[in-house]
């Protein structure tokens, strides 16, 4: 038995018609069937101090009301820290198996070797490659020492999911590893159905730890920093019903994340500004109020498929964002 669990019960079933699967999501959340169900979700966390302090701010607005932590980042005692004294804060586990950067790394925290998942010098491969062998077994450890680590600093995670979509894109079997581990500690994996086109495996291999939302969002670097503000209020006002899981990237614009993001701008300093700016705004809480869209978490959901709304009530986080 896993030594922690959310109650959940969440297999779904992928030939439902999409007005089916809307009233299904919303009828158990206590909304109409044409309800548009928003999940703001800040990834990254643990990443940098910056990226923590931008993003617990975002949480006090409410406006921002999700988010994922990155164990074998250099800043995540401190995020872990937050978590165990916010017990209510939803906050999956962002699985890390990558480290992106040029001059700021990350490696295992796994106490065995996992040598496939690691460069000459100890960190994470920047990416997979081709040529790149990762053996099933490594990742396997690796993953679940994330998963105990942050258990043991006293988080409660609310979910698992995955850093570059690594454990989405790259097969089917590292895809039945997440959804395996997801099982295994009670935890829901997140999927899009808007994945299934481009990864079409993942709809074959649903499970009981799997939770599916009709859409996620975010933005791209194809979108200039002066369009932004238009980007957003345009998919906002455009949301359509059905639970759609809006991903977001934040940070203050200062000398640390500079520092962190000196190698290119994509999802860098002045990119996680941008991305506080809007969604802590009067302008953010003003489009969710007008187009009526409320916001939920990955919390709300598990405690929903299992037929219940955590402490008995039903879901608070609309009236929690929109109030004045």
């Amino acid at each position: 038995m896993p030594r922690f669990a959310l109650p959940f019960t969440v297999a779904r079933t992928i030939g439902r018609n999409a007005q089916d699967r809307t009233r299904s999501f919303a009828g158990r959340l206590s909304f109409p069937p044409d309800a548009k169900l928003l999940i703001v979700h800040a990834d990254d966390l643990g990443i940098t101090h910056s990226v923590n302090a931008a993003t617990i701010k975002a949480f006090e607005t409410g406006l921002v009301n999700s988010g994922s932590v990155m164990v074998p980042c250099p800043w995540f005692p401190e995020i872990a820290d937050y978590a165990k004294s916010h017990p209510d804060a939803d906050l999956g586990v962002h699985l890390t198996l990558t480290s992106e950067r040029t001059l700021y790394r990350w490696g295992p925290v796994s106490p065995n070797k996992v040598r496939s998942l690691v460069d000459q010098h100890g960190y994470f491969h920047p990416t997979w490659m081709a040529n790149t062998r990762i053996k099933l077994g490594d990742v396997a450890r690796e993953l679940r020492a994330q998963i105990e680590k942050a258990l043991a600093m006293g988080m409660r995670p609310t979910h698992l999911d995955s850093h570059q979509f690594a454990l989405y894109s790259s097969g089917k079997d590292l895809f039945e590893l997440l959804v395996g581990l997801g099982r295994e500690y009670g935890l829901p994996v997140p999927v899009s159905r808007d994945w299934f086109s481009k990864w079409p495996y993942l709809a074959r291999s649903l499970g009981s730890s799997v939770i599916c939302v009709d859409r996620q969002v975010d933005i791209r670097p194809n979108v200039p920093a002066e369009k932004w503000l238009e980007y957003y209020t345009e998919t906002v006002k455009n949301l359509s019903p059905g639970i759609t899981e809006l991903i977001i990237h934040i940070g203050y614009d200062d000398e640390e994340l500079r520092a962190f993001s000196s190698d290119r701008e994509s999802w860098g300093s002045a990119w996680r500004q941008r991305d506080f700016d809007f969604f802590t705004s009067a302008t953010f809480r003003e489009l969710l109020r007008q187009n009526d869209i409320a916001l939920v978490t990955w919390r709300e959901l598990s405690f929903a498929f299992a037929g219940n709304s955590p402490d008995n009530r039903s879901t608070s986080s609309r009236s929690d964002a929109l109030r004045p």
